[in-house]
This record gives structure tokens, C-alpha cells and sequence, in this order.
């Protein structure tokens, strides 16, 4: 039964979302070349469930949507919150908050346009965008040599904390009048 157990634990461990009690039964069968009860499968969650309560463990397995995951507990959530927030803040040059910008309000752009604006070469820039996953390719232009569209990913909107493009500021945002400093007009 320890087998099983292990093979059950291997499997929620590597599944990307809640595992169904039916996915592992079909892997098992397909693996051992025999039937594996439901029965047995069961059994062996309630033993994999109870030895993750213990304290010596960060994480848990937990039943969700029908399924079973490995969670972290959540007393562990305030330490796993900061290094996340490090994570998604890791830094971008300025000439890749120049060329995102360009590309999200441009979008979709082809990256003649975006050096056409910037005036510089943005074939690094672009590719480092692409590595990072915030800008996708959305296609090809209808010009000559059908140039790569690009634009924005659900990364970008991730990275910045927005639900939707209209999100982002408009130009009017940033007029003149509120940011600049100095005279006062006297009245």
C-alpha cells in the first residue's frame, strides 16, 4: 500500500491544478497495467492527508474543486507573499519600460514602429520582453515583408497590477498643469 501511497503523493505533487480521484485512478491502472480500486486510492489520500497536518510540514494536501493539491499552510503565507512581491518587481531598464510603454499603448506594433518612435534599435529590448513574457506576438501585419505584430501579455498586466489596457493612464494624466513645479498664479 506504501507503493501506492507514493505513486499518489508523486502524482499531486507534479499535477499543475487539483488532481480528481478519477485522473489518478487512469494513471495508476495505465502504469500498473491493472485495474486500481477506488478504494484503495482513497484509503491512501486520507493517509497522505494526515500526514501533512503534522507542524513539520509547510504545506498541505488539500481538496479543491473537486480534486486534490499541495498547498502552503498558511502560516507560511506572509514569508511565500514578500519573496513573490520580490519576484514580480525585479527591475526593468529604462529603454524596456520605453519600449513596453510604446507597445502598450500602440499595440498592436510592429518593431519598425517602435524604433520609428524611439529612434533606436529595440531588437534586445523586444527579445528581452518576449523572455520575460510581457509583450507576445499577435500576429503579422498586412505590410510589406509582413512584419511581427506585437503587444501586451496577461504577464503585463500582472507585473503592473492592472485588470484591463483601459487601466492603464491616459495621456491626460500627465498634463502639464499638475506636475509641474513653481510659480503659483496670483490672483
Amino acid at each position: 500500500m506504501d507503493f501506492l501511497l507514493n505513486h499518489i503523493e508523486a502524482l499531486i505533487f507534479c499535477a499543475t491544478s487539483p488532481l480528481k480521484i478519477q485522473e489518478m485512478q487512469r494513471c495508476l491502472s495505465e502504469m500498473f497495467e491493472a485495474d486500481v480500486p477506488l478504494e484503495d486510492i482513497e484509503v491512501a489520500l486520507e493517509k497522505i492527508l494526515k500526514k501533512y497536518e503534522g507542524d513539520e510540514f509547510s504545506f498541505q494536501v488539500e481538496k479543491i474543486a473537486g480534486g486534490y493539491q499541495f498547498m502552503t499552510k498558511p502560516s507560511y503565507q506572509a514569508s511565500i507573499g514578500i519573496m513573490l512581491k520580490q519576484q514580480s518587481k525585479k527591475r526593468l531598464s529604462t529603454s524596456a519600460l520605453e519600449t513596453l510603454s510604446i507597445i502598450a499603448y500602440k499595440q498592436p506594433i510592429t518593431k519598425g514602429e517602435m524604433e520609428q518612435i524611439r529612434g533606436v534599435n529595440c531588437d534586445y529590448t523586444v527579445q528581452k520582453l518576449l523572455e520575460k513574457e510581457l509583450v507576445e506576438i499577435k500576429g503579422k501585419a498586412d505590410a510589406i515583408g509582413r512584419p511581427i505584430l506585437y503587444g501586451t501579455s496577461q504577464n503585463f498586466m500582472e507585473y503592473f497590477g492592472i485588470n484591463d489596457l483601459k487601466d492603464l493612464p491616459t495621456p491626460k494624466d500627465f498634463s502639464q498643469e499638475e506636475n509641474q513645479i513653481g510659480q503659483e498664479s496670483e490672483e
